[in-house]
């Protein structure tokens, strides 16, 4: 039932139009009949390869890319996106506060007193202490600067978050950090999440399920218990054995 859903995707495809040159070329296809589902309060995995489509699809989900077909419903309000990279996505001139406070101030909905209140709440909830709200992206380690990424999400309250590799570029233990953020933060407020990563063991330890997609198609889905013990395919057999 729709009421049960965060997210519905049907039958996309995707294309990019090369541009920067005087020479029409033909359109790059980059998603091909992609359908799936997200249940409220589930993390979906989505794993690939570099150049698989995995970015494209989430793009594409957030509007960002004009030229497709196929369906893309949402069932929750301001879907909000955690990058990879979260120093290249902050304002490297502003504070940690302000960056927190800007979703708010866009939104209009809250005076300054309450956007500051809301602000040390978020900033609690990813970790941080109320202090950080004066730093600056660069004084921050890359984890610290991964939870105020998670942190300008979650301060919008969306029903979805897209994380694109959110944790490929952090050591060992700040990425076992940032999973059990984000698995609480499911936990606690039944955010949906589609998690997307390279990394099949990242995804078994935080997915309820998993896509895996291989040259812009889906060729296999299921839990994450499904895929790991009784691969289907053998693309994601192959990924299972980079994986160990």
């Amino acid at each position: 039932m729709t009421e049960e859903l965060a997210l519905a995707v049907s039958e996309l495809n995707t294309w990019y139009r090369p541009s920067g040159t005087v020479f029409r070329k033909k359109a790059v296809p980059v998603l091909h009949d992609v359908s799936f589902t997200i249940r409220r309060g589930e993390i979906l995995g989505l794993v690939g390869e570099s150049g698989t489509g995995k970015s494209t699809l989430a793009k594409t989900i957030l509007g960002m890319v004009p030229d497709y077909t196929g369906t893309v419903t949402h069932y929750t309000k301001r879907p909000q996106m955690v990058f990879q990279d979260p120093y290249s996505s902050l304002n490297p001139a502003k504070t940690v506060g302000w960056i927190l406070e800007e979703p708010l101030r866009i939104y209009g909905k809250y005076d300054a007193p309450e956007r500051k209140r809301r602000v040390a709440d978020i900033l609690e909830e990813v970790g941080l202490s109320p202090e950080y709200a004066e730093a600056l992206p660069c004084q921050l380690s890359g984890g610290q600067r991964q939870r105020v990424s998670i942190g300008t999400a979650l301060i919008q309250k969306p029903g979805l978050i897209i994380a694109d590799e959110p944790v490929s570029a952090l050591d060992v233990t700040i990425q076992a950090q940032i999973l059990r953020l984000i698995r609480r933060v499911r936990d606690e407020y039944g955010i949906s999440c589609l998690f997307i990563s390279h990394d099949l063991n990242v995804v078994y330890e935080i997915c309820d399920r998993a896509l895996v997609m291989k040259d812009g198609r889906i060729v296999e889905q299921g839990t994450v218990d499904q895929l790991f013990d009784h691969p289907q395919e053998s693309y994601t057999k192959q990924l299972l054995a980079a994986a160990e």
